[in-house]
């Protein structure tokens, strides 16, 4: 009896739940994606905006020659228009494509779409657009195309998801993982020596609640808490390869990996959209015991009466060869020496190199926006701070909870407080439009410290941040010390300011950028 049970043939492992769940966890990024981008795109990108997306691509014309060779570099839809109303149009069509994908419908073409317009966007963001997790989207949202057929709108679609996707998607954590294990490694010496944890919590971009306990837990733990760093990058994405038991496990050491990342901080929808290949690492055998019974039966049914589409199965096979081909370079690089993170290999950024936090910062300084009123920008001046949405400012300000939704500018304000204003010229343009009482960049911040007009004068100050003690009787989370001006305070009628926004082309020569000091 014992002989006739192990000679049974193992049953082949199904994705349909796999399917269900890495669309549905995909349609939440691509969400977050498309109504950060709405809310956001104007200012930052639009005709008006910090960087104006037109001025990007007619950059980019006058290098290549034409607007045709322009679009092969730098393939956008946006390239058709690139008006404020084409702008917000694409981010409202992203959000509807998006909610039917969160609530269990897709199809290839709708995916194809949703691609589309992300890559567009990644095309023409510029500096607002350069992190990894953008071009990770594009790649995660390029193979998602494969696993529906091309125009069904049912969460159990009657074609079985495609094994070789399914695979394609393991290939891809595999290097999202390693890569960020191995940047580790390359590019901080607290990494190995157990330290990096110590600091982290306090100078990642954008704390939450949670990341001052995390800070301040005792140091062994946080060792700890690197080398658990190390078991999920560097060890168990080498057990997506093994048998099912071990590649579930390794798979749930991923997902709980990310989950810590999730409760820890705000990294955009980096860690949501990585869950995404994670699922890729479970099959239904385990995912039937974890799912509500009805959800499960709805599975079993559609593959009980399934039609495998030999045009489905021949173009996953056709993409894994592209893929293949496109893995050189990547692969390339991680075994390098030099290893780059973040970097697309091909033009759309369909097989990408990825890592973060390959050097952690050990002090947190912040850069804060202050105006006056006053005729004479001296100290004795009253000055009122900017506040940003989540960016620390105000000490007794608790740290917010935003993921996966991203304010932009908080992130590259961050990134300026390391670097000086030559090297962040943009800062320029912004202490402009805060001049100029410009609503849309207004719109970005958590207050508007002078409604009734403008200021005369803004300028930025330079402090170092560290998470006050809990037990502080003022229940401040930040204590900070003052370190300098990062810019100096500046007016419209500051003709280095001028001739800076001149030479950079945000202000025409005979614009005399002086606002009507009137109530808004």
């Amino acid at each position: 009896m014992a002989e006739a049970k192990a000679s049974l043939p193992r049953e082949r492992p199904s994705y349909w739940l796999t399917r269900f769940l890495v669309l549905r966890v995909l349609g939440l990024v691509y969400l977050a994606a498309f109504a950060s981008f709405a809310w956001q795109v104007l200012p930052l990108l639009g005709e008006r905006g910090l960087l104006p997306a037109a001025s990007w691509l007619g950059r980019i014309q006058a290098s290549a020659g034409s607007w045709r060779e322009g679009f092969l570099l730098n393939p956008s839809l946006f390239w058709l228009d690139v008006s404020d109303g084409a702008l917000l149009g694409a981010a409202l069509l992203g959000v509807a494509l998006s909610l039917p994908l969160l609530f269990g419908f897709a199809n290839a073409i709708q995916l194809a779409l949703l691609w589309s317009l992300q890559l567009s966007v990644v095309k023409i963001g510029q500096l607002w657009y350069g992190y990894g997790w953008e071009i990770q989207l594009v790649e995660t949202g390029f193979l998602a195309i494969f696993l529906c057929p091309l125009a069904s709108v049912r969460a159990f679609p009657a074609s079985p998801p495609p094994v070789v996707v399914i695979w394609l998607l393991r290939w891809l954590i595999f290097r999202i993982m390693l890569g960020a294990g191995l940047i580790k490694l390359r590019g901080d010496p607290c990494w190995l020596d157990l330290t990096c944890l110590f600091f982290h919590y306090e100078t990642q971009p954008i704390p939450n609640p949670l990341s001052r306990a995390f800070h301040l837990l005792p140091h062994p733990l946080l060792q700890v808490g690197v080398l658990m760093n190390h078991a999920a990058e560097l060890v168990a994405p080498w057990f997506i390869l093994g048998p099912r038991r071990v590649r579930h496990a390794a798979g749930a050491v991923m997902l709980g990996f990310q989950g810590m990342l999730i409760a820890s901080g705000n990294l955009s929808f980096l860690n949501w959209l990585t869950i995404v290949p994670i699922l890729a690492c479970f099959d239904d055998s385990l995912l039937r015991r974890l799912l509500p019974r009805a959800l499960v039966g709805r599975a079993e049914r559609a593959a009980a009466a399934a039609r495998p589409s030999r045009a489905q199965r021949a173009l996953a096979l056709a993409l894994a060869a592209l893929v293949a081909v496109l893995s050189v370079g990547p692969v390339l690089n991680l075994v390098s020496e030099q290893q780059v993170m973040n970097t697309s290999f091909d033009r759309l950024g369909l097989v990408n190199t990825y890592g973060a936090f390959g050097a952690v910062g050990r002090e947190r300084d912040e850069i804060v926006f202050e105006g006056t009123s006053d005729e004479v920008p001296s100290e004795t001046a009253q000055w009122r701070a900017y506040e940003f949405p989540c960016k620390p400012g105000d000490p007794q300000r608790r740290p917010c909870i935003v993921s996966p939704f991203q304010p932009r500018l908080d992130w590259q304000i961050w990134f300026a407080a390391m670097a000086t204003p030559s090297q962040y010229p943009w800062t320029l343009h912004f202490v402009w439009k805060l001049l100029q009482g410009d609503r849309g960049v207004l719109r970005l911040l958590a207050n508007d410290p002078f409604p009734e007009a403008p200021p005369r004068w803004v300028r930025a100050r330079f402090y170092r941040y560290r998470f006050a003690d809990p037990e502080d009787p003022s229940g401040a989370w930040w204590s900070r010390e003052l370190l300098g001006d990062w810019l100096p305070p500046l007016s419209v009628e500051d003709s280095r300011l001028r001739e800076s926004l001149i030479r950079l082309g945000w202000l025409e020569p005979g614009d005399p950028g002086a606002p009507a000091r009137t109530p808004r």
